[in-house]
This record gives structure tokens, sequence and C-alpha cells, in this order.
């Protein structure tokens, strides 16, 4: 009889590359099992479904929406379980919100953390609608006491040799806050969820990283400690260059300013390189942050030498999503590299070499676009 591998040996602990390792098969299956946004479709105000990026952690679960519940339980005066339908039949609310993960950026790392290989696509915008979690809580009634709510995915996997169901906490504070908007939703765009987005029931955290919006929800359950889950204490921390072994890293919380732009002119199929033909180039793209709304989005056409202001449009009725912006740029015979950073309301810049951390979490280092603008004699050709 041939040996029984244990998780710990299924599931291998996290590391970082090594100084000449490439992508790995493993990382290409995450890799094509999870998409980001092509920064083509930066254009949308909302990313359809089918472009907003995805991360799955384990497997997309079967789902029933007859007959899928939402238990919310603990530390609660009045433990709710509610169907589909019972949601559905309250006053609905369509927040739009703009959802990274936290890990975008991780593969442009040096040395890179091996895991899902991120570079900047890992990002989408769309309307959810749902039931407020904060008038659901205040329908449970927490108790003297509570501090926190824990939320349970119907996904289940290992990692790290750690069975689990996926788990993400929210201090009840923040929870129950109905200014921070916290949903329950069902509908994703006006139509009910799709499978790989949480289809019946997720949660969506407006403001922070795509881990703290739970997935194929089941459960809220209040408690009177905070979580210590892995996804809570284990993944999802920054730890930093010469943090010691044992540092806890701090939490990832709220979603670093970040800028995009749509590639300008067309690109080549395998390098993605950019081409441009001489004369105006209009540049627009896209700019977040969970700290506080993007106050200024700036350009550089000469490698990060001198920035110019973009114009920056955003809707003050909608705090969570993405802010447009637009420059002008007058594209000459040559090679250039485009880059673009944004600030928010708290003084928050990008940088433009990003700190480094084991997970690869955060990475909001400036994008740069290397743009090929043609000699006027080049002909198009078809």
């Amino acid at each position: 009889m041939e040996r029984t591998a244990g998780l710990g040996e299924i599931s291998a602990p996290g590391r970082v590359a090594g100084p000449d390792e490439g992508i790995s098969t493993a990382e290409l299956a995450l890799a094509a099992r999870n998409h980001g946004l092509p920064l083509e479709a930066l254009r949308h105000d909302t990313s359809p479904p089918g472009l907003h990026y995805v991360l799955v952690h384990y497997d997309i679960p079967a789902a029933d929406p007859d007959h899928w519940r939402l238990d919310l339980d603990g530390l609660v005066d009045r433990p709710l379980a509610l169907g589909l339908a019972e949601l559905r039949a309250r006053p609905a609310v369509t927040h739009r919100v703009t959802l990274e993960c936290a890990g975008n950026g991780r593969a442009r790392l040096t040395p890179r953390p091996v895991s899902q290989p991120w570079l900047t696509e890992a990002v989408g915008t769309a309307d959810w609608t749902g039931v407020p979690l904060a008038e659901l809580l205040a329908e449970a009634g927490p108790r003297p006491g509570a501090v926190d709510t824990v939320f349970t995915g119907a996904d289940h996997g290992v990692e790290r040799g750690t069975e689990q169901d996926y788990r993400r906490g929210l201090p009840l504070g923040l929870a129950a806050d109905p200014d921070r908007g916290v949903l329950v939703a069902y509908a994703m765009n006006g139509a009910p969820l799709p499978p790989q987005h949480g289809h019946p029931l997720r949660l969506v955290v407006p403001g922070w990283y795509g881990m703290a919006s739970v997935k194929w929800l089941r459960s809220v359950t209040v408690t009177d400690t905070p979580f210590t889950g892995f996804q809570q204490t284990v993944a999802y921390r920054y730890r930093r260059a010469g943090d010691a072994p044992d540092d806890p890293g701090e939490p990832v919380t709220l979603i670093a300013p970040r800028a995009l732009m749509v590639p300008p002119g067309f690109p080549d199929f395998m390098t993605r390189a950019r081409v441009v033909r001489p004369g105006p180039v209009p540049l627009t793209g896209r700019a977040w942050s969970g700290h506080g709304p993007v106050v200024r989005v700036e350009l550089s056409t000469d490698g990060d030498e001198s920035w110019t202001d973009a114009e920056v449009t955003a809707d003050p009725d909608r705090p969570w999503a993405w802010a447009a912006w637009r420059a002008d740029w007058t594209a000459r015979p040559g090679t250039y590299l485009l880059s673009v950073r944004a600030t928010d309301a708290t003084g928050r810049t990008q940088p433009l070499t990003a700190p480094w951390n084991r997970g690869g979490f955060g990475n909001n280092e400036v994008q740069r676009v290397e743009v090929h603008c043609l000699p006027e004699s080049v002909p198009a050709r078809e």
C-alpha cells in the first residue's frame, strides 16, 4: 500500500521565486483559472462581468438559488435565516464599486512571490445590487460585547496545509456602518451574479481589497473576539523585508491609490508592445483609491522624468467607483515610456518603485507602457 500524503505535503508553504526561476506550471494553471481586466476595457464605466477580474481561491461551488440560505447568527438577539427570495423582497440598494485583488502587481516584484502572477489587470467596477449588511445586522440585534463579524463562503479547499472554507472577518463597527455601504449582493450590473462572481450571493465591501468581499456567502456570524482564521491572520498580511520570521505583519485592508491607462494605439500580438502613428494621441484611463477620492492623476511621457496633470472626472454620488481621466499627447517618431500615477484626498501617491513584501500584496507601483511611434513614411497595412 502506498503512503498517503498529508495536507502539509499536498499544499506547500508560501515562498518567493529564486533569482532565475520563471513562472511555474502551477502558476500558469492559476493564471488560466483566474483572469484580469483587459486594459482596453477601462473604457467602460462598469466592467462587463466577463471582463471584470476574477480570482477563485478553490473551486466555484455548485449553487442552487432556490435552496440557498444566508444565516446571520452568533452573538445576536434575533438570528436570521434568509432565502434568496426573502432577500430580493427587501428594498434593493445598488452601489457602483471598484474591486481590486490585493495581489494585483505581484508578478512585478523582485524577488517574485509565488502565487497568482498578476501584472496590473486585477481590477473591475460593477453596479452591485443587494441588501445593506447594516440593515440585516440591526435587525438581528448584536448583543453587548460583540466585536467582529465572520463571513463564510461555500468554496472549500486546502491552503498551506490548512483545510478550510473561505472565511474573512470585519470589525462589527465597520460592517454595521451604513456609510461604509457593505452589501449582501445578489446582482451584478442588473443581472443575477454569474457563477465566478459569487452566484447566488456575495459580500461587497467598498474600498477594501477584494479578499474581504466573500463570494458564495452562506453565513454571517457575530462574535465577541476578533476572527483569527487563516485568511485573516496567515494570508493577506504585509510581511516586509527585514521582518522577523514570526512577525505577524500588518493586515491588508484598504485599496492603495492606482491609475491605469488604456494602452494607446494597437498592440503586437506576443509582447503587447504598443504602436501609434505621429500626431495627436488621446490618453485615457481610470483611477481609484480605498482611502479617499482620487484628486490628481499625473502623466509622464519621458520615462518618469517630468509629469503633467491629466483631467480627472469623478462622480461624487459614486464615491467607491473609479474616476475617469484623460490627457492629450502629440506623438512623434521614436520610442516612449508612458507612466501614470494617482494621488488621493489623503495625500497618498503611487510610488515609482513599490516596497517589497512576502505575499506580493498592495503593489501599486506606477504603470508604465512602452509605445513605439512609427515614422510617417511607414504605411498602414491591412
